[in-house]
Parts: C-alpha cells; sequence; structure tokens
C-alpha cells in the first residue's frame, strides 16, 4: 500500500460526492495521482491490516456509525481482528471519508482540502491556481 513520495494514491468510493471531489482536488495539485474505488475493485485484508497500521486506526474509525446498516448489523456486535478486516471488505459503503495514502502516511479525508495535511511541503506538488509549494508568490 506504500506509493513513491511523489505519488499519491487516494482510495474512495466513486459513489461518495466528498471522495470523488478529493480525487478531482488531487489531480489540481500533483500529476502524480492513482485513484483506488475500493467500492468496485475491494482491498484484500492484508491490504486494510497495513493501511490501518498507516492510519493508526481502528476498523471500526473507518466507519459511518450513523448509516441504517451500520445500526442494524454491526452495532453491539464483536469482531475479532479478521471480523473487522472482513467487515471493511465487504461494506466498503461504510467507510466514511476518502483515503488518502503518500510514501508511508496515510489520512482519512474529512475535506478534500485536507490532503494538503500530508502533503504539505513537498516541493514538488503546486498549489492550485498558484506558485509551487516553496516558491515565493507574485510580489515577493
Amino acid at each position: 500500500m506504500k506509493t513513491i513520495d511523489n505519488e499519491i494514491m487516494i482510495l474512495y468510493d466513486s459513489a461518495s460526492h466528498v471522495g470523488s471531489k478529493t480525487l478531482a482536488y488531487a489531480h489540481t495539485i500533483s500529476p502524480n495521482v492513482k485513484s483506488w474505488d475500493h467500492s468496485l475493485l475491494p482491498l484484500t485484508g492484508a491490504m486494510w491490516q497495513q493501511l490501518l497500521g498507516m492510519l493508526q486506526l481502528h476498523p471500526k474509525e473507518l466507519l459511518d456509525k450513523s448509516h441504517p446498516y451500520y445500526q442494524t448489523h454491526i452495532q453491539g456486535h464483536y469482531f475479532d481482528q479478521d471480523g473487522w478486516l472482513n467487515m471493511l471488505r465487504q461494506n466498503t459503503f461504510l467507510i466514511k471519508w476518502p483515503i488518502l495514502v503518500n510514501g508511508n502516511k496515510a489520512i482519512m479525508c474529512t475535506t478534500p482540502e485536507s490532503i494538503y495535511r500530508i502533503l504539505q511541503g513537498a516541493a514538488q506538488l503546486k498549489q492550485p491556481n498558484g506558485p509551487k509549494m516553496g516558491e515565493p508568490g507574485p510580489g515577493a
């Protein structure tokens, strides 16, 4: 799940407005964007495990607890680690936010603009409609 430093991978659900917007926003920042629509091509259990380690989150923290499916089928049930990994693989529509991976770092993108948290200081990336990061702007 690791990427090279100047590459961005967005894991998202193409049916999600935030996911599609985050992917479009990433393309304005970097020419090296890869996308993985986890609703069409689910990640393996090992990939989820690695991604959760990078995020330093429990699988439950990725899920939309307000979703009716979660409240009916998941809330109040106990799952071991394999159970949670299967839950993620089989119910990708419950994942709240797109996930951005850059190098060995990953974040949940609660807004499209949150991708800057992981990309700050990357000189090869450009600000939308502005100078490249690290370069002085007009009048500097």
